[in-house]
């Protein structure tokens, strides 16, 4: 969409400039203190995710004639954590409201999301695999395809929640009066709670403190959780470098498969 559109809508009194994002479909919005976050064509999920408190307040919507749907959303003053504040209590009770929600998940399903298994997470990364010609001889890579296929059926779990799917630091937004919010929920899956926790913890929490942390969150460790955490874990570090090598950003493909090397030297986890 071009800023023409938004000035279409919003009036020539507006400054407004991208705001970056994988899409390129998001604004910045400012006029005499008015502040806005514009997106195109952002789901309908976000009307109950603003409502919920998990993300900035939803301050309307407006379709356009070709079909488009813009949202604007109040732009806070504010900062993503750090990686040492992703330990704080207040990220594991967020993200633990988020997986408890009835409301939350009984959007997705209306919207037609339904349970993403194990089996079509190892699918879509074998049918991705080519992007990773010039880096599938590294010892990482390998190993972690041939632990996904070892032990997909050990990932199996009849229980499903929402997932933000992308539980990064940089995704959490905490305001300038003190409230904390996860954005860019672009991806989210109804699915394993697993998902989001296997990378949150391997990334960002000791292994010495994951049982403190999930009484915060509200659960309890158990052999088959810590197994599909770290099922999870490593399909998500692969994806997350196919994603990388699929828009040409080899130096941060090359960044997360160190860390994926890393994450399984560590936490011996063996194909």
């Amino acid at each position: 969409m071009k800023v023409n559109w938004l000035e279409h809508i919003l009036g020539q009194n507006w400054t407004i400039t991208p705001a970056g994002g994988s899409t390129g479909e998001a604004y910045y919005a400012q006029n005499e203190g008015k502040r806005l976050f514009l997106k195109r064509n952002s789901s309908p999920f976000l009307a109950v995710l603003s409502a919920e408190g998990i993300v900035p307040k939803l301050v309307w919507t407006k379709r356009l004639e070709n079909g488009d749907v813009i949202t604007a959303q109040e732009w806070l003053e504010g900062r993503e954590l750090n990686t040492e504040e992703m330990k704080h209590p207040r990220v594991a009770a967020l993200l633990s409201k988020i997986h408890h929600s009835t409301e939350l998940l009984d959007m997705l399903m209306r919207l037609g999301k339904h349970p993403l298994t194990p089996d079509e997470i190892l699918q879509d990364i074998k049918e991705n695999q080519k992007v990773l010609d010039h880096v599938d001889s590294r010892l990482e890579i390998h190993q972690a395809i041939k632990y996904l296929e070892k032990n997909v059926n050990r990932a199996h779990h009849d229980q499903h929640v929402v997932c933000h799917c992308d539980t990064n630091h940089n995704n959490w937004l905490l305001s300038s009066d003190n409230q904390l919010y996860l954005i860019d929920w672009d991806n989210a899956m109804v699915a394993d709670p697993a998902l989001d926790l296997g990378m949150l913890l391997f990334t960002y929490i000791p292994k010495e403190n994951w049982n403190s942390w999930m009484n915060q969150y509200g659960g309890i460790e158990s052999d088959h959780l810590m197994e599909r955490m770290k099922w999870y874990a490593v399909s998500q570090s692969l994806s997350f470098i196919q994603w990388h090598m699929m828009r040409g950003e080899y130096n941060e493909a090359e960044i997360r498969i160190q860390k994926l090397g890393n994450m399984m030297s560590h936490h011996n986890i063996l194909p």
